[in-house]
């Protein structure tokens, strides 16, 4: 290969490994859901909900952002995360009339108007941690009320809505501004197993869609090791299985005896150990790709092994809102199965982004319409990030640039492969050695911040 040649791809792969490096995401800022519970109390509607209120004062649309660092009210978010618990619910008690307006609550179809009751903010603790609060509101009931309906503005998030010391009491996941079915008072609206299971499947695609950048990463890994059925399915496979296993053993508490035993000998949280070792998993299956042309012996225990660590970070997130119990077998399938299809959906696209340089790189006679291809879509991925458009970003709660730029680097890297097309395995050594290079990079990144930083 002649200097020139080395000489652009050591830039095409330098450029894809700053796109893929700019993925890390601040776990210490993550945007989680609010929790609400709703009682009926001497003729009132009673909800306590348990939120993180410094990004509800600081302005921060959390529909369009998982990472309160991202956000252009960061600056804000941090200085009212280290306020005194004190100083804290009396910011957001001014507050509250501004939220009060972004909250849907009726009765029967009549409007009620809700009114602040309490406001408890924990100690400050770490600053790098995301603060619960709790905040409680309420409103009288009209005589005969039979049903009640709750939501609020999109910008205030997720909101998991729970009734309470009812029979079959209702169970919602409202997102994006959602508002819930009319809630019997009096019991029974609580959804069937099919229900809950329809309504879990977006729950789950959304925790790797846009949300689940590590196990994105970590599924792309699996895929560039050879972008053929067989090897493919073996891999998804023994991770799906895996991860299921966990998953399941988790959101049955069979696995709380970790987190007691890392918490009383390290101080420390299992997840907080979990989630380098996702990490650590990210950057193995990528420099492993690097070396092997296929499925090494090992390979597939390995793969197995971390998919029970994916299973445990995929626990970690229904421990923040939790599972019907009346449903739980139904909600915890459907979360899984959603789980499965973002997986698949990410190895689609990816599919799709690589499939005419594989079919060139296999012989086919198509060069020219493989040049046309990835320049059309090298444009549009770069129209997307000049553009960001903001229904794309409320779609993405990301910035465009954080998927459509490594996009655009795989299809830079199929240029280059087609235009080395002589080269053996030029696919191999142009598209997926650099992006797997890119994807080990982000992974070692990752363990070293989740562990030290």
């Amino acid at each position: 290969m002649t200097a020139t040649r080395v000489a652009f791809l050591r830039m095409l792969s330098s450029a894809l490994l700053v796109w893929f490096t700019t993925l890390s995401p601040a776990q210490a800022h993550e945007v989680i859901p609010s929790i609400g519970d709703m009682r009926v109390v001497d003729g009132q509607v009673t909800f306590e909900i348990r939120a993180n209120v410094e990004s509800f004062i600081a302005g921060i649309d959390l529909t369009e952002t998982s990472d309160t660092n991202e956000s252009a009210q960061a600056a804000t978010y941090d200085e009212l995360r280290a306020l005194a618990p004190d100083v804290l619910a009396a910011r957001f008690e001014a507050f509250w009339p501004q939220m009060a307006q972004g909250i849907t609550l009726t009765a029967d179809g009549a409007p009620l108007v809700p009114t602040l009751t309490r406001i408890d903010v924990d100690p400050v603790g770490d600053v790098e941690v995301v603060r619960a609060s709790v905040l409680a509101f309420s409103a009288p009931l009209p005589s005969g009320a039979e049903t009640v309906q709750m939501g609020w503005a999109s910008e205030f998030g997720v909101l998991v809505l729970r009734q309470m010391d009812v029979p079959a009491p209702y169970d919602g996941y409202l997102e994006a501004g959602a508002l819930s079915d009319p809630i019997p008072l009096a019991g029974g609206g609580q959804a069937t197993g099919w229900e809950t299971f329809v309504d879990y499947i977006p729950v789950g695609f959304d925790h790797i869609v846009p949300k689940g950048l590590d196990h994105i990463l970590f599924v792309l890994g699996l895929f560039f090791l050879a972008a053929r059925l067989r090897p493919l399915i073996l891999q998804v496979s023994l991770f799906t299985v895996a991860h299921t296993i966990t998953l399941a053993l988790a959101a049955l508490g069979y696995t709380a005896f970790m987190d007691d035993f890392t918490q009383g000998t390290f101080g420390i949280a299992f997840i907080d150990i979990v989630e380098p070792l996702i990490a650590l998993s990210i950057a193995y299956v990528a420099i492993e790709n690097i070396f092997m042309k296929g499925i090494s012996p090992w390979r597939p225990f390995v793969i197995f092994i971390f998919g029970l660590l994916h299973g445990l970070g995929f626990a970690s997130v229904l421990a923040e809102f939790g599972l019907p119990d009346e449903t739980f077998v139904a909600a915890l399938i459907g979360f899984n199965v959603g789980v499965e299809v973002g997986q698949l959906a990410v190895i689609a696209v990816m599919f799709l982004c690589v499939w005419q340089v594989l079919r060139i790189d296999r012989g086919a006679n198509e060069v020219g319409q493989g040049f046309a291809l990835y320049s059309v879509l090298l444009i549009a991925a770069l129209a997307l990030i000049a553009l960001n458009p903001a229904a794309l970003v409320a779609a993405l709660e990301n910035p465009v640039w954080l998927f459509a730029g490594p996009l655009a680097g795989v299809f830079v890297l199929s240029i280059a492969a087609i235009q080395f097309r002589d080269q053996q395995d030029a696919y191999r050594r142009l598209v997926a050695v650099p992006s797997s290079c890119a994807i080990a990079v982000v992974g070692l990144y990752w363990f070293i911040e989740r562990s030290f930083l």
